[in-house]
């Protein structure tokens, strides 16, 4: 990764839902969050002078008006979001266990980012090709109609070809998907396809059933995967060419939500990498910001 040109722009893909986050008295608060928005706001914060751009749809209501106020607060560039008259945005709940780790309950059936890039349009594909990079998550492919995701692949392919980069994190989350095989095939469609892999060992494990990290790592780099680094919670990252942080390197803290850990890391890890930075500084700005992340509840910290 070194001798990496600096970039200028970069778009998120996917799907931002309201959040209900527990508090310490019991209560919820309302957020706006969603995995690869948690990442371009992040990513915005790291990464002033870029162009950050979120890519999703939404609706016409309360609801969808608050997401995009929200959008619009982070400053991140919103010419490609969708608005559907006939949709509004997912919801979930957070709930937390005693260390930290959370679980999720979901209402998204009705979400309007299920319909993006499907007439009528706004943000064809095709309008994604005027930035550097970008970036989706496996929930991003997961939303989506399979004739969608069959021209994204197309898209991807024409995107890298012209000089386009690609990111992709595979965040697995089963009940999103029609079955273990159409996910285990679209997954790996996209690793063989990314140019900066942010993959998580936990997902990954559980979606191909690995027996370790080392069998992670095989099945990535067979795949063609060369660039990026495979998360591992508190151990801190594993690049794809085997470099590890040093403890002086990594942060260590106290998780009080893991909510956007990965999130926040992938948004660390591309800032650095926008700015030409090395693999070890790329994985130590986001193993550093997910340490500061899970220190406060919910997907976005106050600053």
């Amino acid at each position: 990764m070194t001798g990496q040109k600096n970039l200028t722009s970069l778009a998120c893909v996917g799907e931002v839902m309201l959040e209900f986050s527990p508090l310490a008295d019991e209560s919820y608060q309302l957020g706006v969050a969603g995995d690869s928005f948690n990442t371009a706001v992040y990513l915005k914060r790291l990464w002033p002078d870029g162009d950050v751009a979120y890519v999703t749809a939404v609706g016409q209501d309360q609801p969808s008006n608050r997401v995009l106020t929200a959008l619009e607060s982070h400053n991140l560039n919103t010419q490609l979001v969708e608005r559907r008259k006939a949709s509004s945005v997912g919801l979930y709940v957070v709930t937390l266990a005693e260390d930290g780790e959370r679980s999720f309950s979901y209402w998204r059936s009705a979400s309007a980012a299920r319909t993006l890039f499907t007439p009528p349009w706004q943000a064809a594909l095709d309008e994604l090709s005027k930035f550097d990079l970008v970036y989706l998550s496996g929930i991003s492919i997961a939303i989506l109609p399979k004739e969608v995701r069959h021209r994204l692949l197309e898209w991807i392919d024409d995107f890298r070809s012209a000089g386009g980069l690609f990111a992709f994190d595979s965040n697995y989350r089963p009940a999103l998907w029609e079955s273990v095989d159409t996910a285990r095939e679209c997954t790996m469609a996209m690793w063989r396809r990314c140019d900066v892999a942010l993959p998580s060992v936990d997902d990954e494990q559980m979606l191909f059933a690995d027996a370790n990290e080392a069998a992670v790592m095989q099945r990535l780099r067979e795949a063609g995967v060369s660039h990026g680094a495979l998360k591992r919670g508190a151990e801190g990252p594993i690049g794809f060419d085997g470099s590890t942080l040093s403890p002086a390197q990594q942060t260590p803290v106290k998780v009080v939500d893991s909510t956007a850990a990965g999130d926040s890391f992938n948004a660390g890890f591309l800032a650095a990498y926008a700015q030409g930075q090395s693999l070890v500084d790329c994985m130590a700005s986001g193993h550093n910001l997910a340490a500061k992340v899970v220190q406060y509840r919910g997907a976005i910290t106050p600053n």
